[in-house]
C-alpha cells in the first residue's frame, strides 16, 4: 500500500508542477492510479507505472478534448446552415 501512496503522491506532484488544464489533470491522475496499481503488481514498479499511466491518461484526455471540440464545431457549422 505504501508504493501505491507514493505513486499517487508522485502523480499529484506532476499535476501540480505542470500546466495541465482540469480535464488533462483528471486524465493524468486516473492514468497514474491505474498505472501505479499495475506497476505494483508487475514486480513492484509502481512509480514507473504511475508516470507511464499519467502520460497515457494525459494523451487520452487531450484526444478526447480534441474530438469534443471537433464535434462542437461540426454541430455549430450544421446549425448555421
Amino acid at each position: 500500500m505504501t508504493a501505491m501512496k507514493s505513486s499517487l503522491a508522485a502523480a499529484v506532484a506532476l499535476v501540480a508542477l505542470s500546466g495541465f488544464n482540469l480535464a488533462q489533470a483528471k486524465g493524468c491522475l486516473k492514468g497514474a492510479v491505474v498505472g501505479g496499481v499495475a506497476g505494483h503488481y508487475a514486480h513492484h514498479h509502481a512509480v514507473i507505472g504511475a508516470v507511464g499511466g499519467c502520460i497515457a491518461g494525459h494523451e487520452l484526455a487531450k484526444h478526447r478534448a480534441k474530438l469534443a471540440r471537433e464535434k462542437a464545431a461540426q454541430q455549430h457549422a450544421n446549425g448555421a446552415n
